[in-house]
C-alpha cells in the first residue's frame, strides 16, 4: 500500500451543505419529498403510534437524518437512493445493527395507518427492491438481464472489498471509522474497544471469504478495484446512466453509493487510495456530478 496515500493528511474543506457533489438528478430526488419530523427515538418499537409514510432505518447521524441527507454507509445509501428513484415517499431514521429486528441495516417499516396496526412487519434489505417497485410512483428501467450479474459482482466483491479494507482495516482511517460507527454508539471505553474489534474482525472475515485467501493483500485489493472501475467505465461509456438506460435504476444507485462516498468531502479520508484510483476514470467521476 502506498505510504504516501495513507500518511499524507489533507486539509479539510470548509463546511458545505453536501449537495454540490451529488448528481443533479439524484440531488433533486433527495430534496423532493417533504421532511417529516418525529420525536427522537432509536428503536422501531418506540416509533410514533401512527406513521403515515414508511421509515427507512440506516446508518446516519440524527442531524443528517432530519435534513434528509445521504447515509455514510454504502449499503444503506444504495437503498436510500433506490427508493427515491422509485418514487417512494419515506423518511429516514438513525439506527444500528443491534437495534435492527433483522440484525442488519437498512430495513424499512411500512406506514401504520391506525393504532391497531402500529407494528407492521419490517422489510429487510433483500426485499426493498420489490417494495420500491410495488409502492413507488416512478417507472424504473428494466435491467439488462444476465449481463447485469457479472457487473454486479464487481460492485459486490472487488469494489466492496477495497472499501472494507480502506475504511475498517487501514490504520490511517482509524479515526474516521471511530467517528462514524463507534463514538455515536457509546461513551464507554471498554464497549468502544469491543465494537472496534467486532467491526474489524467482520470486515476481515468478509474480505477473506470473498477473495478465498488466507491473508489480505491490500495491493491485490486495490488492483482489483482498478480493474473493476475500468470495466464499469467501459460499460458506462459516454452514456448518462449505465446500460444506456434513459433513467437511473438499481445498478446506478449502487454505483452512486460508492462513488459519492469515496469523493464526498465530508468524510475525512486519510488513506485516499479509493479516491486516487477513481480519479483515473473521469467518466465515473462525472457520473457522480452529472
Amino acid at each position: 500500500m502506498s505510504s504516501t496515500a495513507e500518511g499524507k493528511a489533507r486539509p479539510q474543506p470548509q463546511e458545505s451543505s453536501g449537495w454540490f457533489t451529488i448528481p443533479a438528478p439524484l440531488a433533486r430526488l433527495f430534496k423532493k419529498f417533504p421532511l417529516l419530523m418525529y420525536p427522537p427515538n432509536e428503536l422501531p418499537a418506540r416509533s410514533p403510534d401512527i406513521r403515515h409514510v414508511p421509515t427507512l432505518y440506516v446508518f446516519i447521524s440524527d442531524e443528517d437524518a432530519l435534513k434528509g441527507l445521504p447515509s455514510f454507509n454504502p449499503s444503506c445509501l444504495k437503498w436510500q437512493t433506490f427508493l427515491k428513484l422509485a418514487g417512494v415517499d419515506f423518511c429516514v431514521r438513525s439506527s444500528n445493527n443491534h437495534a435492527s429486528p433483522t440484525g442488519a441495516l437498512p430495513f424499512l417499516l411500512p406506514p401504520s395507518i391506525s393504532r391497531e396496526n402500529r407494528s407492521p412487519r419490517p422489510i429487510p434489505s433483500n426485499k426493498l427492491e420489490q417494495y420500491g417497485l410495488d409502492n413507488g410512483k416512478s417507472r424504473l428501467p428494466e435491467g439488462p438481464g444476465a449481463r447485469l450479474e457479472a457487473y454486479e459482482s464487481l460492485l459486490d466483491h472487488r469494489i466492496r472489498n477495497a472499501w472494507l479494507y480502506t475504511l475498517y482495516l487501514s490504520p490511517a482511517n482509524a479515526e474516521l471509522l471511530t467517528n462514524l460507527y463507534i463514538t455515536p454508539a457509546t461513551s464507554s471505553r471498554p464497549v468502544r474497544t469491543t465494537i472496534l474489534y467486532q467491526l474489524k474482525h467482520a470486515a476481515e472475515l468478509e474480505i477473506l471469504k470473498s477473495t478465498s485467501r488466507d491473508t489480505i493483500n491490500p495491493a491485490d485489493l486495490y488492483r482489483g478495484l482498478k480493474e473493476a472501475f475500468h470495466a464499469l467505465d467501459a460499460v458506462l461509456s459516454d452514456e448518462e446512466w449505465f446500460f444506456g438506460s434513459a433513467s437511473p435504476g438499481l445498478f446506478d444507485a449502487t454505483m452512486f453509493s460508492y462513488t459519492y462516498l469515496i469523493l464526498h468531502d465530508g468524510l475525512a479520508w486519510q488513506n485516499r487510495r479509493l479516491s486516487d484510483i477513481l480519479q483515473d476514470f473521469p467518466r465515473l467521476t462525472l457520473f457522480d456530478s452529472a
